[in-house]
């Protein structure tokens, strides 16, 4: 059977259009992110100056938006990984992950030591919050880690 025999499929919008019409969307979203991260900044600074007392309040909400300004960047980083190579990256995503947890173990520990008069449900309520984020920055640590070695792996083998 000849190719001039099988019927040819309409295609509704031709794949480079898509292709194009995704670059010019993560060139538009990386865009975003960095001005995102940049305003981000901008404000995180100017609360951390306003701020009073700036020790130890305004130095946990310093420390707390820059762990968010960061994570916008590994997001801006997978962004651009996804545009220059063509796929997502999951070692970026439990790297963000791992960045969000400990950001919610700071803000909890910092709101366990700063507060007082907490009630006894409310710092049973933290404490497991703390061991729940602890659990996942394990995982996701571990999760890395086998990440790692499987993509060593194969280089390994081919070697020998």
């Amino acid at each position: 059977m000849s190719d001039e025999n099988i019927p040819s499929k309409k295609v509704l919008i031709p794949g480079r259009w898509v292709e194009r019409i995704e670059e010019v969307f993560h060139i538009v979203l990386g865009f975003c992110l960095l001005v995102i991260a940049c305003v981000a900044l901008y404000f995180s600074i100017n609360r951390a100056l306003e701020t009073s007392p700036f020790f130890p309040t305004g130095m946990i909400q310093a420390i707390n938006d820059i762990l968010f300004i960061i994570i916008i960047l590994e997001i801006l980083r997978t962004v651009v990984a996804r545009y220059t190579d063509g796929v997502f990256q999951l070692q970026n995503f439990l790297t963000i992950g791992v960045i969000a947890a400990v950001r919610h173990i700071l803000t909890v520990g910092a709101s366990l030591t700063l507060a007082d008069g907490k009630s006894q449900v409310d710092f049973d309520r933290a404490v497991i919050e703390l061991g729940v984020s602890a659990g996942i920055v394990v995982a996701l640590v571990f999760a890395i880690f086998l990440s790692k070695a499987s993509n060593s792996l194969p280089r390994k083998a081919n070697k020998k």
